[in-house]
């Protein structure tokens, strides 16, 4: 989602720069894969290093090798590297010490949370990084409070808004997502609200996710709620032996849905509940009231100027937002500076005259 207005803006900017895309395999699982590059018009990867699953240092260390061989091969000016995950960081310190630029677009988010990998990802990626593209104000600050000097930094919006402009025309009409059968159950109510749930600090530890299941089994005798479930939570409901938690009225199940089918689920919910740091500013974009599962964020405005609501694990406190949210409507927001849809535009326009 942050890779595809990236390489479209590249490639229409510039017929002298070679681009040149390579897919760790770090996401593995392949139906998931499938649909994001086919949806977000994303074309074959030059290289797929088919990392797959592993612990955080298996993974990290298995795609540093891998990479290490590509950079050999193709000599690069720079490597450029979005996000947080795992294959973020990995890349970069295989570029950083071969002496290769390092650029890291959605730069300087913090959490001040050590205990989420994703944090150790930002953190260590910007320090290794030569040029730094943040999608909010309050990233230049985090970044100078870490010596990171402010002519490396350029304020230039928030790709994953690119993204959602691009394909919200094409999005998928949730009444085609939802099977019939369960779709009569929202057609009955007449809204629903939509869950996504994936980070190890709810799913891995069986008494927390125990509690917020439960939660989600009194949200939906008020609302209808559609849970697409993502293959490690998934994995972690069945070995607790959560899945009769997901039986109760009014809790709809999905396999993992494709882009376009998420996005028309978003931008239809009455609410979304989500422990998605790209959930929170994305239904901020839409003006959708999204609630987070999280003790915190590290995309701070879109509380301040958002949607955004934290709850944390407090299932009682997240119980009475749902019912203030069905009753008054929720937060209404405003759409954050240049989350305009240009923001690849920009990105390309600055780096091909850095890198030239």
């Amino acid at each position: 989602m942050k890779i595809a207005p990236v390489i479209r803006a590249l490639r229409e900017h510039s017929n002298s720069l070679n681009v040149v895309l390579i897919h760790t395999g770090q996401h593995y699982d392949e139906t998931m894969k499938t649909q994001f590059f086919e949806q977000l018009g994303i074309p074959e990867p030059d290289k797929d290093l088919e990392v797959g699953a592993g612990s955080q240092t298996e993974q990290t260390a298995e795609i540093m090798k891998r990479f290490e061989r590509e950079v050999d091969e193709y000599h690069p000016v720079a490597v450029l590297v979005v996000g947080d995950v795992t294959s973020t960081l990995a890349t970069a310190l295989v570029a950083a010490k071969k002496h290769i630029p390092v650029i890291h677009v959605e730069a300087g988010l913090r959490s001040r949370d050590r205990q989420m990998p994703e944090e150790i990802n930002r953190v260590l990626t910007d320090q290794l990084s030569d040029r730094l593209y943040i999608t909010e104000r309050s990233a230049e600050q985090n970044l100078q409070a870490e010596g990171i000097s402010s002519d490396r930094v350029v304020f230039v919006g928030n790709v994953m808004i690119d993204t959602l402009h691009h394909n919200l025309p094409h999005a998928v009409k949730p009444q085609q997502t939802v099977p019939d059968n369960k779709w009569s159950v929202i057609e009955q109510v007449g809204q629903f609200c939509l869950l996504t749930l994936h980070r190890p600090s709810n799913v891995d530890h069986p008494e927390i996710l125990g509690k917020l299941l439960d939660a989600v089994g009194v949200i939906a005798q008020q609302i209808p709620v559609v849970f697409p479930v993502h293959p490690r939570t998934k994995g972690k409901i069945e070995a607790f032996g959560f899945t009769e938690k997901l039986q109760r009225p009014g809790i709809i199940c999905l396999e993992p849905l494709g882009y376009l089918q998420m996005l028309g689920m978003m931008a239809h919910a009455k609410l979304v509940m989500t422990d998605s740091g790209g959930v929170q500013e994305e239904t901020t974009a839409l003006g959708v009231p999204c609630i987070t599962l999280r003790e915190n964020t590290e995309r701070p405005i879109t509380i301040t100027e958002g949607t955004n609501t934290i709850v944390g694990r407090d299932t009682e406190k997240l119980k009475l937002l749902v019912s203030e949210i069905l009753g008054s409507g929720g937060k209404q927001g405003r759409i954050p500076e240049y989350w305009d849809g240009k923001a690849a535009e920009r990105i390309a326009a600055d780096l091909i005259d850095w890198l030239m």
